[in-house]
């Protein structure tokens, strides 16, 4: 899918001031990129998900130092490589690393705007019917929406519930709201 330019470097701005639809527009243009690109190098769905959120996640914690004269998808998708090789490392290496407590109060906020698309979706539906499309989605997927929306914890709940950085659960819940809206838009037509 061919992007406008003028289009993108718009959303980029409008995210690196903080915007919450921006975050979202480009979290969906990019998805399958990262994601497709993780893929081909772990070949598991799992693990190339989970890369694919933590590089949401740091691009959007960082996007305030993406210099607009590179690709944003280049810029993307090389968060993602070094994550990958950060956790093969990990992996290959009997030390674990420790995030500091520094860092994880440094988390860039993704403000909670007005409800999306999404979330009027989500909120028309009856309970039976939404749990059932819920459990539709990947069991991290239900976990967060589980939490968030049924528990009703904040992002720093969850983080800590969950043992994830909050940029992490931020990323995750977009995209479960985005892949459970979608499941309803189907099931209407």
């Amino acid at each position: 899918m061919e992007i406008n330019p003028e289009k993108l470097l718009e959303k980029i701005r409008e995210a690196k001031d903080g915007s919450q639809s921006a975050f979202n527009y480009l979290l969906d243009r990019y998805w399958n990129d990262v994601y497709g690109f993780q893929l081909k190098k772990t070949r598991n769905e799992y693990e190339s998900e989970d890369i694919t959120i933590q590089t949401f996640s740091k691009a959007f914690n960082k996007i305030d130092t993406f210099d607009e004269n590179y690709s944003f998808s280049t810029w993307l998708i090389a968060i993602s490589k070094n994550i990958h090789i950060d956790q093969v490392r990990k992996k290959n290496s009997s030390i674990t690393s420790r995030t500091s407590m520094q860092d994880e109060e440094r988390v860039y906020e993704i403000v909670d705007e007005t409800p999306g698309i999404e979330d009027k979706l989500i909120k028309e539906q009856n309970l039976e019917q939404l749990l059932a499309d819920i459990k539709q989605l990947k069991p991290h997927y239900q976990e967060v929406i589980n939490l968030r929306f049924f528990q009703e914890k904040s992002y720093k709940e969850i983080a800590s519930s969950l043992d994830e950085p909050m940029n992490n659960v931020k990323v995750k819940l977009l995209r479960a709201k985005k892949l459970l809206a979608e499941i309803i838009e189907s099931r209407k037509v």
